[in-house]
C-alpha cells in the first residue's frame, strides 16, 4: 500500500474524486477530508468518497504522508500556514491547482519548514459541475496530469507523486511551472472565459426571449464550461492572468481577422480560416487527444 494515510483538503468533484479512486486502488490505509461546512460531511459520507470526513484541518492532516489540496487557489497558502503543525516531517504534499508558477513560489517554502516536500499537480480532468455528490472513481482515467517540480523538489518525493496519478489512470507530463501556466493559459483557461462571455452576450436578458428558444445543441456544447464555478475561475485568471491576457490577444486578433474577411464579403478568406481550422482540430483528434471534460 503505498501511502499510510492520505488527507484531501476539500473533497469536492475533484478531492471527492481522488479519495475514490484511492480507496478503489488500494492506495491509502484510510483517506481522510477535510471540508469547512458541517452539511459537506454528510455530503462526503453520502459519496463514500473518504473513509471519515472532518472540519478540523490538523485532524484531517496529522499522520498523512500525503496530503493533496484540493480547494480553490486563493485558500490554498493559508490552509498551509493552518495545517503546518499537523504537517510530518518526510510528508508530500501536492495539489490540484489550474495555475502553478504563484502556488509553487508561496507553497514550496513554507511546506519545506517541516521537513515536508511539496510537488505540484495539475490532473486535467473535471466538469462544470461541482461538489463531492458528482465525484466519479473512473475521472482521471487516461486524462493527462501536469507535474511541476522545481529545482528544490526531492527526486522521490517527484516520483511518488507521479506514481500517484498513474495508479489513478492518468498519463502523466513533466513541466516547469511557467511553461505550464503558458500552454493551459491557451488550452483551458482561454476556453473557459470564452465560453463564458459567448454565455453573456447571447444570453443577454435585453435579447427577445426567442433568442433563448434559438440556443440548440452547438451552442450548449461551446458554453458548457460556462457553468463552472465563479470562485475556482476567478482564482485561476487572477493567477494566471498574464499568460491569459496572451491568450486572449490571440484570439481576439483572430476574430478580427474573420471579422475584416466578413465585412469585405471575401468569401475565400472565411473558408481559409474555416478549414485551418477543421484541419487542426481534426489532426489533434486523431493523434489520439481524448481529453476528459474539465
Amino acid at each position: 500500500m503505498p501511502f499510510r494515510k492520505i488527507a484531501i483538503v476539500g473533497v469536492g468533484l475533484l478531492g471527492g474524486s481522488i479519495g475514490l479512486a484511492a480507496q478503489r486502488r488500494r492506495l491509502a490505509g484510510e483517506v481522510a477530508g477535510y471540508v469547512r461546512r458541517e452539511a459537506s460531511l454528510r455530503d462526503c459520507e453520502r459519496a463514500g468518497a473518504v473513509d471519515y470526513a472532518t472540519t478540523d484541518l490538523l485532524a484531517a492532516v496529522s499522520g498523512a504522508n500525503l496530503v493533496i489540496l484540493c480547494t480553490p487557489l486563493a485558500q490554498m497558502a493559508s490552509l498551509v500556514e493552518r495545517m503546518l503543525p499537523a504537517l510530518g516531517r518526510g510528508a508530500i504534499v501536492t495539489d490540484v491547482g489550474s495555475a502553478k508558477t504563484r502556488v509553487v513560489k508561496e507553497l514550496e517554502p513554507l511546506i519545506r519548514r517541516t521537513g515536508a516536500h511539496f510537488v505540484g499537480s495539475h490532473p486535467m480532468a473535471g466538469s462544470e459541475r461541482t461538489g463531492v455528490l458528482v465525484a466519479r472513481a473512473d475521472l482521471f482515467e487516461n486524462a493527462a496530469c501536469v507535474v511541476t517540480p522545481t529545482n528544490r523538489t526531492r527526486p522521490d518525493a517527484l516520483k511518488k507523486v507521479e506514481r500517484f496519478w498513474r495508479d489513478l489512470g492518468a498519463r502523466v507530463i513533466r513541466l516547469r511551472p511557467e511553461q505550464h501556466d503558458l500552454l493551459v493559459g491557451r488550452s483551458s483557461h482561454l476556453p473557459h472565459v470564452t465560453a463564458a462571455m459567448l454565455a453573456r452576450v447571447v444570453l443577454d436578458p435585453a435579447h427577445p426571449k426567442e433568442q433563448a428558444l434559438l440556443c440548440a445543441n452547438g451552442f450548449r456544447d461551446t458554453t458548457r464550461i460556462a457553468s463552472g464555478s465563479p470562485e475556482m475561475w476567478r482564482d485561476i485568471a487572477l493567477a494566471n492572468g498574464r499568460n491569459l491576457d496572451r491568450a486572449l490577444g490571440a484570439l481576439i486578433r483572430e476574430l478580427q481577422r474573420f471579422q475584416r474577411a466578413l465585412r469585405k464579403g471575401d468569401g475565400k478568406a472565411i473558408s481559409s480560416l474555416l478549414e485551418q481550422a477543421r484541419q487542426r482540430r481534426d489532426a489533434w483528434c486523431s493523434a489520439g487527444a481524448s481529453p476528459s471534460p474539465e
